[in-house]
């Protein structure tokens, strides 16, 4: 499972360390593409900005989207994942610390497959990761391109 990469969308270095640390330990040796804003995320995912020019790369097994990010929020980031072809089918999972129902609400709205609040804990944190790994890497079947 290798070949999949993960994106991580996150704009806290502490919190990608967490995530990254989690699934190292938990065996997970996807490739982690790292975007610390949304707009950042979109250039990656659509080859535009920085990324423009590049040979197109595939597009990631997962996407775990943050949603308080810099210059694009999750949910916008969200809503231009649904509202491209390209994209629109690609497995999303908030991943955040939010506790606002709203923001429950607006991701599962906007087209999320899965929201999931960081555990302050990290014991609990790398229990969550090796599950997310688990499920979206290895047994859930992807629709096709």
């Amino acid at each position: 499972m290798a070949d999949k990469v993960i994106l991580l969308v996150e704009d806290n270095p502490d919190d990608e360390k967490l995530t990254v640390r989690a699934l190292k330990k938990n065996n997970i040796v996807n490739d982690v593409v790292v975007a610390r804003d949304g707009a950042e995320a979109l250039d990656y995912l659509f080859g535009t900005g920085p990324h423009t020019g590049e040979a197109q790369h595939a597009l990631p097994a997962l996407v775990l989207l943050d949603l308080k990010l810099p210059k694009l929020d999750g949910h916008e980031v969200l809503r231009r994942i649904r509202a491209d072809e390209s994209t629109r089918r690609l497995p999303v999972v908030i991943l955040t610390s939010s506790k606002e129902e709203q923001d429950l609400m607006s991701g599962y709205n906007g087209g999320a497959n899965s929201y999931i609040r960081k555990p302050v804990d990290f014991t609990q944190f790398t229990e969550v990761v090796r599950q997310l790994g688990l499920y979206w890497l290895v047994l859930n079947e992807t629709a096709p391109a």
